[in-house]
């Protein structure tokens, strides 16, 4: 493909700020691993539901957009260790830097390619931003050096019953304004 006059190729590798490649990817299909991720899984999210939000939203009517959220959360902490496979994606910390917002913000590039790959291959996904496995529990199961932040964990697996369409949205006039915070696109 043409770019600029000059032979295009897409990267091989998700895209990465500064080219410092700082991701890496944890594979885990070990059953006993899985199934072990899924018991410290069940018993974070346990203490989790002690948080007001999803205290709160243990309140809202099952078919509330809460509700769902909460359901479909609570599926996955029941339900987490089946997944044929999990992947964590991870990011490297430089030596002494305290790790800020976008600390690591190039894995995020990366985890939406994975989820899109799987989507076309008909392999069912969900992302989380951050796990509720006690850390110290999962660097000891997993082996994951110091120095090294799980980013997101992404059970992979075909679903059961049929997936179809994509999750309700907010409306654009609530997430993109033009020229002035407020005004509607």
């Amino acid at each position: 493909m043409p770019c600029f006059g000059r032979s295009w190729t897409p990267p091989s590798a998700p895209p990465s700020g500064g080219n410092r490649q700082g991701w890496s990817f944890l594979i885990i299909r070990d059953g006993a691993k899985r199934a072990r991720l899924g018991e410290l899984y069940r018993e974070a999210w346990g203490e989790l539901m002690k948080v007001p939000y999803y205290a709160g939203a243990a309140k809202e009517p099952p078919d509330s957009p809460a509700g769902r959220m909460l359901a479909s959360a609570r599926h996955l902490s029941e339900h987490l260790g089946e997944a044929p496979v999990l992947v964590l994606a991870c990011v490297a910390l430089d030596p002494g830097v305290t790790p800020s917002l976008t600390t690591g913000a190039s894995i995020y590039p990366a985890v939406q390619n994975l989820m899109l790959a799987a989507r076309a291959h008909g392999v069912g996904k969900l992302h989380h931003d951050h796990s509720p496995v006690p850390r110290r529990a999962g660097e000891e199961l997993l082996g994951i050096p110091a120095g090294v932040e799980t980013a997101a964990l992404i059970p992979l697996g075909y679903p059961r019953g049929m997936v179809s369409g994509d999750p309700p949205r907010r409306p654009l006039r609530e997430v993109a304004f033009a020229d002035r915070w407020g005004d509607a696109f």
